[in-house]
């Protein structure tokens, strides 16, 4: 994912907290698929989880340097 064009002080940081929710669940589910040996659906299910991360990462970020701004 990438950071979409946003103007001051329009980053979601709500949507950083529903990637990372998004994360939590496909990183549970790739560890019952381990459990239950089917690694390539883990596999998958891991990569995606890490890939919300990456996008809630990448939105904390850009709040992060829009805070760093001065006014005007």
């Amino acid at each position: 994912m990438s950071i979409p064009e946003t103007r001051v002080g329009q980053v979601d940081v709500g949507e950083a907290a529903r990637q990372l929710e998004a994360a939590t669940h496909d990183a549970r589910v790739a560890f019952d698929c381990i459990q239950l040996g089917e690694l390539d659906r883990a596999h998958t299910h891991a990569i995606t989880a890490r890939a919300a991360v990456d996008a809630a990462e990448n939105l904390l970020r850009a709040a992060l340097g829009e805070g760093l701004r001065s006014p005007g």
